[in-house]
């Protein structure tokens, strides 16, 4: 952690770290994308413990951590920078309402993120919640742990959700929005609740459908 701290770049005020099964998948966790971007160096837990002990921890060396796939990431930008943010998120407002309705059973919002460069969507938990990983962890040791509602949140220069904003048809337009979220799942470390659903909106895709 002292290392670290050292290789912080001026103006990172935060640990960043993410959580994953393995480290091949925490390096490809779409939740380090911006941040990467930025140069801010992200710690990588595989441990199952890791997390819980972060908690614990809450800081060190004055710097808090933070959970790249919780809440939102406080990344630096220009007043331009800003600006275009803010024109995204208006020119996106129809297609978040209509995939928050499509996913109303899944999620508890659709919003636009600063987190994601390359990947078009990810799901993250509130600040305080619990991750999806720590809640695998403790299902699998057999503890009875409520399903929690997350935060889809879109990339709006990405090509498929630009792609999702043409999608007239509200059946084709749900389809749409319940393959982003399976594959944000996916790329996450989860299972899609339907696999047999995944797969067949998946072939229609693939079809042209």
């Amino acid at each position: 952690l002292a290392d670290y701290v050292s290789r912080m770049p001026e103006g990172q005020k935060s640990i960043y770290y993410v959580a994953a099964d393995n480290l091949a998948a925490a390096k490809s966790s779409p939740h380090i994308e911006a941040l990467a971007k930025h140069g801010h160096e992200v710690l990588l837990m595989t441990d199952a413990i890791d997390e819980w002990v972060v908690d614990a921890l809450r800081e060190f060396d004055g710097k808090p951590f933070v959970s790249a796939a919780k809440g939102a990431l406080d990344l630096p930008e220009s007043e331009e920078e800003k600006q275009q943010k803010e024109q995204r998120e208006q020119e996106l407002k129809p297609v978040l309402e209509r995939a928050q309705q499509a996913l109303e059973a899944h999620v508890k919002q659709v919003r636009t993120t600063d987190r994601l460069t390359d990947s078009p969507a990810c799901l993250v938990s509130d600040e305080h919640g619990m991750s999806a990983r720590q809640e695998r962890v403790l299902r699998e040791a057999g503890h009875d742990v409520p399903q929690q509602k997350r935060i889809l949140e879109l990339n709006a220069g990405h090509p498929v959700v630009k792609k999702l904003a043409d999608i007239g048809d509200a059946a084709r337009f749900a389809d749409w929005a319940a393959l982003l979220y399976d594959q944000a799942l996916l790329a996450e470390g989860s299972l899609p609740s339907d696999p047999a659903a995944f797969s067949r909106r998946l072939a229609n895709l693939m079809a042209g459908n």
